[in-house]
């Protein structure tokens, strides 16, 4: 009888590579405490009520030292969950159900939670994206108070693939990668935090794999293929060695990016504080593409002061001397809420005062950032390049280049984040001096599809045409212009999406450092000509689904380098 052929569940991979090894589930999560679970007659209910701001500055602690141990995106979101186990806003209102309800501290933060859950729901957008978070901080506070451990990975005696219905972003920012050699999730969506810090740490990963945990035992082999976007239960042996032999290939990137026939496309590095830009320095990056400064401002009352942020920026300056280094002014508001630029509540802060927005309320931090860069780049000798988040119109791009020309810094661009800047790219480039297309928020306002949400998955992906649509008419904006058109999102790190994005026009590729290697050997095996090629293929796709199929189905070399 011949054996029965493996299954194979699809989803969308995230994150590139293939990885056989055994299934571990994610625990279940820490169980909701009973409903209506009250103190006893005579408990001191103000000592009870304490021990919720006690557990959550624990909490705060714990998260705070492990982001002092990670660098970049990990470290960046580790310090924002940090900052949300103290919110008064969930604190507060837990206590308060403890003194008015008289519930036991557990239930009271986990009602409390629900609650700002729900406040988060309504207003949508990035706000929407950080339900994940708070359900992470609710367990972490309820473990704390209740004596359990901490929700984490499960401990094994051999590398595994760590598989869950979703996976909170704090887990993948700070599991041992030596142990968990994929992920794959049931739900989740592409542009999800969990998604980004997946493809950040070079972990294979796919979410959206709806069905993959029906029946499947815990520790039978599987393979993840993050290129591919599935996962095989029950493999055959050759789908196993396949996948070692793979895994085992080594791949690095010594610059600089080019195609076949020699045409030259940047290959940068995307860096959330000087750690990261030293470590995308030792992975051969040719600049920095993206460099975020929001590393200094989160976590604080005030903002910094321009010396604190002089000294932060030099640090990235001169991990790449004479070299070209993208820095973008304060992207707070939406999802990465600061008490000062806050602002009166918004209905759905992924539309509301976020980004360059943030100036015409708060000019003074704006800047004062400008100062610092300024002073920053004429202490070190990389070519320093300015650019404002979330630019909608012409006018904000005139504005913001008068500001940094005021500084002495004449290579000032915008993100090209939303629609409009999209489609006025030509006007916008006859003032900035370049754009950097940020695809993540592309894709969520151009597909009005939340990042975390599992239903919308499908429709956040830079693969969309009505997406690569737009990136086409930045590219011709910007030609128009005689000015350099980058991508600093996430789609710049899929070889395959790589390929597509320098077939439309894009001068400059920046990424998570990882991605390099894999990005620049599938570039150059492909000519100018190839890529645009397949790039009119993509456009006349009538889906993502579509679209990314034919492109790889033209991209034998993908399938040799196990991309």
């Amino acid at each position: 009888m011949s054996p029965q052929p493996p299954t194979v569940v699809t989803g969308i991979g995230v994150s590139p590579g293939r990885v056989a090894a055994p299934a571990v589930r994610m625990p279940d999560p820490v169980p909701e405490p009973p409903a209506g679970r009250r103190l006893a007659p005579g408990t001191d209910h103000d000592a009870e009520a304490a021990r919720i701001g006690e557990a959550a500055e624990r909490v705060k602690a714990g998260l705070d030292e492990l982001a002092d141990r990670t660098e970049g995106d990990a470290a960046d979101l580790l310090r924002t969950t940090a900052a949300m186990a103290t919110d008064p806003t969930l604190v507060d209102d837990a206590v308060a159900r403890v003194m008015s309800d008289h519930l036991v501290p557990e239930r009271a933060v986990w009602e409390a939670a629900a609650s700002v859950s729900a406040q988060f729901e309504e207003l949508g957008g990035l706000f929407a994206e950080r339900t994940r978070d708070v359900a992470d901080v609710r367990d972490r506070l309820v473990a704390e108070l209740t004596g359990r451990a901490a929700p984490g990975v499960p401990e094994r005696d051999q590398p595994f693939v760590l598989v869950a219905v979703d996976l909170a972003p704090a887990v993948v920012a700070t599991m041992d990668t030596d142990r968990v050699l994929a992920i794959a999730t049931a739900e989740g969506g592409p542009t999800a935090h969990t998604a980004i810090l997946a493809r950040a740490r070079g972990v294979p990963a796919v979410v959206a794999a709806r069905g993959l945990l029906d029946g499947l035992a815990d520790g039978a082999t599987v393979v993840v293929d993050g290129s591919a976007g599935t996962v095989t239960l029950d493999p055959s042996d050759d789908d196993v060695a396949a996948a070692r032999a793979l895994a085992a290939l080594v791949r690095t990137f010594t610059g600089p990016g080019r195609t076949a026939d020699g045409h030259h496309v940047e290959l940068l590095a995307n860096v959330g504080d000087p750690g990261a830009a030293e470590s995308a320095a030792e992975a051969g990056a040719e600049g920095v593409g993206l460099f975020r400064t929001e590393f200094e401002f989160l976590d604080r009352s005030e903002a910094p002061s321009v010396a604190e942020q002089v000294r932060e920026y030099r640090r990235v300056f001169a991990a790449f001397p004479d070299r070209k280094v993208v820095i973008r002014t304060l992207d707070a508001g939406a999802d990465k809420p600061m008490p000062f630029v806050a602002g009166d509540p918004e209905v759905n802060p992924a539309l509301g005062v976020r980004g360059l927005r943030t100036a015409a309320v708060h000019p003074d931090i704006l800047e004062d950032q400008l100062v610092a860069i300024a002073t920053a780049a004429q202490a070190e000798s990389a070519h320093v390049w300015v650019m404002a988040p979330m630019v909608s119109t012409v006018d904000e791009a005139q504005d913001f280049v008068a500001a940094c020309a005021r500084h002495g810094l004449e290579q000032a661009g915008v993100m090209v984040e939303v629609p409009s800047a999209a489609l006025m790219s030509g006007p916008i480039l006859a003032h900035a001096r370049f754009a950097s297309i940020g695809t993540n928020d592309l894709v969520q306002y151009t597909m009005a599809a939340d990042r975390l949400l599992g239903a919308v998955a499908h429709l956040s992906q830079a693969w969309q045409p009505a997406v690569l649509q737009l990136v086409a008419a930045t590219c011709r904006g910007g030609a128009a212009q005689g000015r350099p058109v980058g991508v600093c999102g996430e789609a710049a790190a899929s070889p395959a999406m790589a390929v597509v994005l320098v077939g439309l026009g894009v001068t400059s590729l920046s990424m998570t450092p990882r991605a390099l290697a894999d990005v620049a050997a599938v570039l150059e095996t492909v000519t100018l000509d190839e890529c645009r090629r397949l790039a009119g293929l993509a456009l006349a796709a009538s889906s993502a689904a579509d679209a990314r199929a034919v492109v790889r189905d033209q991209l034998p070399v993908l399938a040799e380098l196990g991309l």
